[in-house]
């Protein structure tokens, strides 16, 4: 799969303008190729208006379909083979064994979220049947189960390449939630970050599901990701990384 250093918002592959930035090998200080063209206000607006269409869609999939969806994008990750290991070295500096193991992780977490999806326990479903003949007034039905929140954003973090990023335990618990997500993918690894991305995207198209279920932003400093916090269709935030950063966010 090649890098193409664009961003992915729905089904769309778009090369932002708003400043240019590259990955930096730390091991040597080399610049990688491809460049990559961050995002602004027009870019968070695309994703999160596919992400606030898509929600009703997705948040009523079937457990089952829902389960499969993330144990696709775990197989789509493993599909990727050596060239996402290569790449995670390179922007990381982190040795191979290292990510073999953050890989693993990452798929665990997809698939242990599946089966948690499967189970359906965490609905916490719960029916009071009515009582028409209770007095002196009669009980209606009641129905209670949890519900999917709304779209996520999701920030990368700059350690965990892998478990912590673009399909790390955020964007996994809350595609298993039926939240659809917008990630804003870190500049340390963005490739790394590309490629799962486009694991992902695959897995949405193949699965049938609405396009605006997953998007992957990139930016140059701190404005998009405030923009993408500050959209009023985004309902939660995962967040990892540095407490100016988290403040920003906050304010």
């Amino acid at each position: 799969m090649t890098i193409a250093g664009e961003m992915l918002i729905g089904a769309e592959s778009h090369r932002g303008s708003d400043g240019d930035f590259r990955a930096v090998d730390p091991a040597t200080g080399a610049e990688l190729e491809p460049v990559f063209g961050g995002g602004g206000a027009a870019e968070v607006e695309r994703a999160c208006a596919l992400a606030w269409a898509a929600f009703d869609t997705f948040r009523e999939t079937g457990l089952e379909a829902r389960a499969v969806f993330l144990e696709t994008i775990a197989a789509n990750i493993l599909d990727l083979g050596d060239a996402l290991i290569a790449r995670a070295m390179a922007e990381s500096g982190l040795p191979r064994p290292r990510l073999e193991g953050e890989r693993g992780r990452t798929v665990g977490q997809l698939r242990l979220f599946a089966q948690t999806v499967r189970e359906g326990g965490w609905l916490e479903a719960r029916i009071d049947p009515a009582l028409p003949e209770r007095t002196p007034l009669p009980r209606p039905d009641v129905r209670q189960r949890h519900i999917p929140l709304g779209p996520v954003a999701v920030f990368g973090a700059s350690n965990f390449p892998l478990a912590f990023s673009v399909a790390g335990g955020d964007t996994a618990s809350a595609l298993a939630a039926g939240c659809p997500v917008v990630v804003k993918g870190h500049s340390a690894h963005p490739g790394t970050s590309e490629l799962v991305g486009r694991a992902i995207r695959a897995a949405v198209a193949s699965c049938g599901l609405p396009e605006g279920v997953f998007s992957l932003l990139f930016g140059v400093g701190n404005p998009i990701g405030t923009a993408l916090v500050a959209d009023p269709r985004i309902k939660a935030v995962g967040f990892t990384g540095s407490r100016g950063g988290g403040l920003a966010l906050m304010a």
